[in-house]
């Protein structure tokens, strides 16, 4: 059974319009709306929906963790509520996902002009870092439409579609990052129990990305805050692909 989790922080209308895409896809057997924030409850006539309303917000790995739990899967995909499809892309992924050595798939990310989004990445290293700052290195993978599935270190979490066996084998998201890098470490501790990381840029979708981090003080001392916990807990342990 593939389940889809998407987290509202008041996304409103966005969301709405996104689940009645995701609707039309008929891979998609159950969709959870998590409501992180208090906003007009949604009302869809689709008995496929659940909706989850938080008393108080949560961070990303917890919503997450806390729809995984609430349904039984197969396939748990994790999707942000600003992507948007030109296609269904979920054929092609869960067909990656039948090698039982790939724990999690994910797609080309593209902006609204059509052009690659940094969604899949290597590995954070504080060296890596500084030179990404000072613009000497992108840290990412340069792929196209055409290029075959690749096994990048990273995927970025606008959307990944897990093996529900691989994601309760490594308990999930890692809940101590409340936003920002918890995509990194999840995918980092996949590598490190021998499964697989792809990403496959034959199957696409839209991101209109926010970057909150760059203009908003709190988001910048969380982004801040999430890179120190994953370099303290996996700078020395990288896994070898």
């Amino acid at each position: 059974m593939l389940v889809v989790s998407i987290v509202s922080h008041g996304h409103g209308d966005m969301v709405i319009g996104l689940i009645r895409q995701i609707l039309t896809f008929p891979e998609v057997d159950r969709l959870i709306l998590t409501l992180n924030i208090p906003e007009s409850t949604p009302k869809f006539a689709d008995s496929r929906v659940v909706l989850i309303k938080n008393d108080r917000p949560m961070g990303f790995g917890a919503n997450h963790n806390q729809a995984f739990n609430k349904l039984k899967s197969t396939k748990f995909c994790v999707l942000n509520p600003d992507i948007t499809f030109h296609n269904n892309p979920f054929p092609d992924l869960l067909k990656v996902l039948e090698d039982k050595d790939i724990g999690l798939v994910a797609p080309l990310v593209v902006q609204p002009n059509s052009s690659p989004e940094d969604s899949m990445r290597f590995f954070l290293t504080p060296l890596g870092l500084i030179k990404r700052v000072i613009g000497l290195n992108r840290a990412t993978y340069s792929i196209s439409h055409q290029d075959s599935d690749i096994k990048p270190d990273w995927v970025a979490g606008m959307f990944m579609l897990f093996n529900s066996e691989t994601y309760d084998l490594v308990k999930g998201f890692d809940e101590r990052y409340f936003m920002y890098c918890e995509d990194a470490d999840i995918c980092t501790r996949i590598w490190k129990i021998g499964s697989k990381v792809i990403g496959k840029p034959s199957a696409y979708v839209v991101h209109e990305a926010q970057r909150a981090s760059r203009y908003k003080p709190n988001h910048l001392y969380w982004h801040l805050f999430s890179l120190f916990r994953y370099f303290y807990k996996h700078s020395f342990s990288l896994p070898k692909k």
